[in-house]
């Protein structure tokens, strides 16, 4: 599994790319892995607000529907239409081509809930092994 260091990750198993004033947003490599082929991406529209912790949309694989938690509260600004035209991109590349949405960072305390690569690395084998 693939867990670049540059990124932040959630216990719900999404990823976050900070970038000045916007937070680029995907799913992990382990939970594309753990889902399977994904059929179908469920996302906002541009100008939705996320809330932490909140649903803003879902992936639907082979064997079930997820949703998707934010990680971050704030202002979709971005969405990734190739992801919900070839949900399959998000298996393939789910850190590059495979990102779902960007939001604009409000409350940077926010970002601080969340786990470096090595804490998230420790977070799966721990799931794992149960």
């Amino acid at each position: 599994m693939d867990f670049p260091d540059e990124l932040k990750y959630s216990k719900e198993h999404i990823w976050v790319r900070v970038e000045g004033n916007r937070a680029v947003i995907g799913i992990t490599d382990y939970a594309q892995h753990e889902l399977g082929h994904i059929t179908a991406v469920e996302l906002p529209d541009p100008g939705d607000d996320l809330d932490q912790d909140d649903s803003f949309g879902s992936v639907e694989a082979r064997k079930t529907v997820a949703e998707l938690y934010a990680p971050l509260s704030g202002p979709v600004l971005e969405v990734n239409h190739e992801v919900v035209d070839t949900p399959e991109i998000v298996n393939d590349d789910p850190y590059d081509g495979g990102w779902l949405v960007v939001v604009e960072v409000v409350d940077h305390e926010e970002l601080n809930l969340l786990m470096s690569a090595e804490h998230y690395e420790e977070f799966v084998s721990v799931a794992e092994e149960e």
